[in-house]
């Protein structure tokens, strides 16, 4: 995903606190006060950008889902003409930068997703569901000796293995960025590799 170089909005500030605090202590085990505090705003000041905190939960799932979707499209569309491996390649980048940088995402999904509204776990799985669908059919381009079936399981691997990233510690406890993507990219590509044998 590209990265911003402008200063975050109040609306954006509040959605990654939230975040990191449903991530931290639950969804239930957070107050709207705590997340106003952790932008220096009143509690009932968050209600000027938010009807609630089911309205932050909704939004920070439904809004990563449909960016990773949409930073794959794009990331496939700019690839155009080049070969299959560095979409391939991209897909996996953008999917790192993902799991290193939204790490509190990954838990809050793994945890909350079933607190959301139908509507809104609905949206999130079918925008999941075509964002594993677009990776298959780079992965089959890849490595077209692979059925459908193999190359989603495949994808569905390696995103496990991408998104395990909260589990690897804090983050300075990591051996530092660039080199944990790097091995994070490796470890996938193999992952594909050995599908694809």
């Amino acid at each position: 995903m590209a990265m911003r170089t402008d200063a975050p909005t109040r609306r954006e500030q509040i959605l990654k606190e939230a975040a990191r605090l449903f991530a931290e202590r639950g969804f239930h085990g957070v107050g709207v006060d705590e997340i106003g505090a952790a932008v220096g705003i009143s509690g009932p000041g968050l209600y000027r950008h938010f009807p609630g905190k089911d309205a932050m939960l909704a939004e920070l799932l439904v809004g990563i889902s449909g960016q990773l979707l949409t930073g794959a499209k794009r990331r496939v569309a700019d690839a155009d003409g080049n070969p299959s491996e560095r979409v391939l390649d991209s897909l996996i980048e953008g999917h790192i930068d993902f799991a290193l940088d939204d790490r509190p995402l990954i838990t809050l999904h793994d945890r909350e997703l079933d607190r959301l509204r139908d509507s809104d776990r609905k949206l999130v799985r079918q925008l999941q569901r075509q964002y594993v669908e677009l990776w298959v059919e780079v992965v089959r381009a890849v490595y077209p000796s692979l059925s459908e079936p193999a190359a989603r399981s495949a994808v569905h691997s390696v995103f496990g293995l991408l998104n395990s990233t909260p589990h690897l510690g804090r983050p300075g406890s990591l051996p530092g960025r660039a080199t944990t993507a790097a091995l994070l990219h490796r470890m996938a590509r193999g992952a594909f590799e050995a599908a694809g044998a």
